[in-house]
């Protein structure tokens, strides 16, 4: 049998890259069965929740005079150098201490088992599989629940039942099946299947001379990293990709909002060759409407790199260029009787009619024969389903999501402060172009909106 460490941790919160490691517990097991248990309070340098506090029975007092794990890293590691880590949904706890080694400076690497999915291949015929669903089920007992080497007993009771309840054909069969490697591209350093996290977030695909690839978003990003090479056989894209691949980074997001903005930015900013959609568009424009008296109003084609919608109510649909623009126009003069004098489509020749009129689209409006009020209307009621949302807020917003608050003003993404003097050199920094990705995005959560000064005040 191969060395063993069962392992548990307390946190002050659920997130390895912001939350801190509150207690640590682990059970060694040596190759002759031999056992040695440790337990330590760390002092996470952060206050504990009271929620947390309440649940793991780990106050802010128990761990004031206990060490921060700067001071129990090698002890930490020692124990679990050239054992198979094994933990109870092993990704979290896995997670943390790869974040806590990494903020001294310590790569950390071990193979990892988990026992959430080493229950649910063993017993699929049960449908919970979390630890208070496996002490109920295999008769464990625990001592104190949420208690950092308490759960690790735990962990290590479940071990040593499933030897008594299968073979030893099955669980290896089990253990085979979940240790299984993923198939990497041959440039690719094996251990980034372990630093891979299962978070939300946008992960890039960097080549030779660190070449933006691809960048991508994600739900679970080990999953969908992993995706790409599963079955890259079978598509000659992903086999490019594949071949070209020299560098995976990522950047963990608080979730769906914050992944589809950090894509959008990322893309736009890196140009990455794989990426055919959300490219930068510089020629980006829109219609407005020209006042030119006596009722009439004249489209009028405008950059939207000049446009501060803010202030601009009067804005029609969103065009890749001119040439797009003026096709989706022509269009609604032929299907709403439109004139295309008026319109600015054909050039104005003293006393004759337009093209439309001649051939009876255009009811006259050109030549008088319309008035122009009449021929207004029904321009504005043609462009109707073409008119941009208002920006609705006298100045900047921000969109809250778990932890995170992106800053959002005039549908611009200007970043997702993570302090107050991030916040401060965003508002300070200047504005980016107006981009059509980010407003077709944002339009669709103006309801998570809260004006800036307002959500400071309720935060406050």
């Amino acid at each position: 049998m191969r060395p063993l460490a069962f392992i548990d941790l307390e946190t002050t919160g659920a997130t390895a890259t912001a939350d801190r490691i509150t207690e640590i517990g682990i059970v060694e097991v040596d190759e002759d069965g031999s056992v040695r248990e440790w337990q330590q309070l760390v002092n996470p340098g952060t206050r504990i929740p009271p929620f947390i506090e309440q649940l793991t029975g780990i106050s802010n007092a128990m761990v004031a005079d206990a060490p921060p794990f700067a001071a129990v890293a090698d002890e930490t590691l020692r124990r679990l150098e050239g054992r198979l880590f094994i933990a109870h949904n092993a990704r979290f706890d896995y997670g943390f201490l790869k974040n806590e080694f990494k903020r001294l400076g310590i790569t950390f690497r071990a193979p990892v088992l988990c026992t959430v999915k080493l229950s649910r291949t063993l017993y699929p015929e049960f449908h919970r599989h979390n630890l208070d669903s496996l002490i109920e089920r295999h008769g464990l007992q625990a001592d104190a629940r949420h208690r950092a080497l308490a759960d690790a007993q735990l962990i290590h009771q479940f071990w040593k039942k499933i030897h008594v309840d299968r073979s030893s054909e099955d669980i290896a069969a089990a253990l085979k099946k979940l240790n299984a490697r993923p198939s990497l591209p041959s440039h690719l350093d094996a251990g980034i299947v372990d630093d891979l996290p299962d978070t939300p977030g946008v992960y890039l695909f960097y080549g030779e001379n660190d070449l933006p690839l691809y960048i991508g978003k994600a739900k679970d990003i080990r999953q969908r990293v992993l995706s790409h090479f599963a079955a890259d056989h079978n598509s000659a894209r992903e086999m490019a990709l594949a071949q070209q691949l020299r560098r995976i980074d990522w950047i963990e997001t608080a979730g769906e909002i914050g992944t589809l903005l950090k894509e959008a930015t990322l893309v736009k900013q890196l140009l990455p060759t794989h990426n055919r959609q959300l490219r930068k568009n510089d020629d980006l424009c829109t219609w407005t409407l020209v006042d030119e008296g006596e009722g009439w109003l004249r489209p009028q084609l405008a950059a939207a790199r000049d446009l501060d919608f803010g202030l601009s109510t009067s804005c029609y649909g969103l065009f890749k260029n001119a040439r797009e623009a003026t096709e989706v126009l022509r269009a609604l003069a032929d299907s709403h009787n439109l004139c295309d004098i008026l319109l600015g489509l054909e050039k104005r020749t003293p006393g004759k009619p337009c093209f439309g009129h001649q051939i009876r689209r255009c009811k006259g409006a050109c030549v008088g024969k319309e008035p122009l009020a009449r021929h207004t209307l029904r321009l504005v009621g043609a462009l109707a389903g073409l008119k941009l949302v208002s920006w609705p807020f006298a100045g900047p917003a921000l969109i809250r999501e778990g932890e995170e608050a992106h800053l959002i003003e005039g549908w611009r993404y200007l970043g997702t402060p993570r302090s107050d003097a991030e916040l401060a050199e965003l508002l300070d920094a200047g504005r980016p172009q107006f981009d059509r990705d980010t407003y077709k995005l944002l339009a669709k959560y103006t309801g998570k909106m809260q004006p800036l000064r307002q959500s400071l005040r309720k935060e406050a």
